[in-house]
């Protein structure tokens, strides 16, 4: 940040910031399907959980996904300040201090966990303490700025959610909480690489060795179609061991087929290449990049019908067995 930024972020935050600002600081996107995804791992647990600690359940979830965000923010204010898809964010815009978001961040994990052991178990509850000091530590202060695996190995913090709200209900790990941990943990490199091939110049720019950046579009862009591989393939588990029926089925076929399809356009195409769109919204991409941003806005609508299948079937009476499956 520049001097001027920090000063707007140590001073004038104190008197400006509005309650907007501090959701905003909570990455109130990703806390939707941080909600979402362990609102499908609580849903599909094979219990009949209380309906109201349920719902404590998702809201200390929220409220932790929304901690992590916080605690991110304020570590990241320096590179956010330089990134031109960030500059907007609570704090290098200067609505909060960097003082600030700390304490929101730190109050809010401690409530959230405390909470947790409160409405469902103490394993539900430090599996989410867990998540949020490794998105904040472990992802955000370490692995973002050293290594282009930072996504991979980091990606572990945003697949817990649905673990944490199967252990919610049920208060043990099973089998499937871990493949509903794996698919997610899979989705998340060609997810976040896709965005990075045509955002590279931003990440180069803040000086985060994102793949593209340190290893070049064309390695990314062959990563990209193995981990899609292996995604889609994972992404059958539930109905081997029965968790998934044929909504699932169809679902995780049908989307599994056209993201591989995507990937493979983005395999044979010269995204990255051309350098990021570094003008407009999120979305803006140099006709070369195209193929990265249609996989990106359409992994998102994957990841989030394969969970809406589950709750579909779990949540509303859609579940119709597969004959022969292991469940």
């Amino acid at each position: 940040m520049t001097n001027s930024s920090v000063n707007r972020a140590e001073g004038e935050a104190v008197s400006t910031a509005s309650p907007r600002d501090f959701f905003d600081l909570m990455k109130p996107r990703v806390m939707t399907l941080v909600v979402f995804t362990a609102f499908a791992g609580l849903v599909a647990a094979p219990v009949d959980a209380d309906p109201f600690l349920a719902a404590m359940s998702i809201l200390c979830l929220a409220v932790g996904a929304g901690a992590a965000g916080a605690l991110n923010m304020a570590y990241d204010a320096d590179i956010d300040a330089t990134m031109k898809r960030t500059q907007k964010r609570p704090v290098p815009r200067g609505a909060v201090s960097v003082s600030n978001a700390y304490g929101f961040g730190i109050v809010a994990s401690v409530l959230s966990v405390l909470l947790m052991a409160l409405a469902s178990n103490y394993l539900a509850a430090g599996l989410l303490a867990f998540s949020i000091f490794f998105y904040a530590v472990i992802y955000t202060m370490y692995l973002k700025r050293r290594t282009p695996q930072n996504i991979v190995i980091g990606g572990a913090a945003g697949a817990f959610p649905p673990m944490i709200g199967w252990v919610a209900a049920t208060g043990e790990i099973s089998l499937d909480a871990v493949i509903l941990f794996m698919i997610i943990f899979l989705w998340t490199p060609p997810h976040s690489w896709a965005l990075a091939l045509y955002k590279s110049g931003d990440y180069a720019a803040a000086g985060i060795p994102m793949m593209p950046v340190a290893k070049g579009a064309k390695s990314t862009r062959l990563q990209i179609l193995l981990y899609s591989l292996v995604l889609v393939v994972f992404a059958g588990a539930p109905v081997l061991t029965g968790l998934g029926g044929v909504v699932y089925a169809l679902t995780s076929l049908g989307g599994g087929a056209l993201f591989l399809l995507l990937a493979w356009r983005v395999f044979n195409s010269r995204a990255g290449e051309a350098g990021s769109a570094e003008e407009g919204a999120l979305y803006a991409v140099r006709a070369g990049d195209k193929a990265a941003r249609d996989l990106f806005a359409f992994s998102i609508g994957y990841l989030a019908a394969l969970f809406a299948a589950l709750i579909a079937e779990h949540g509303f009476g859609a579940y119709l067995a597969i004959p022969g499956v292991i469940g």
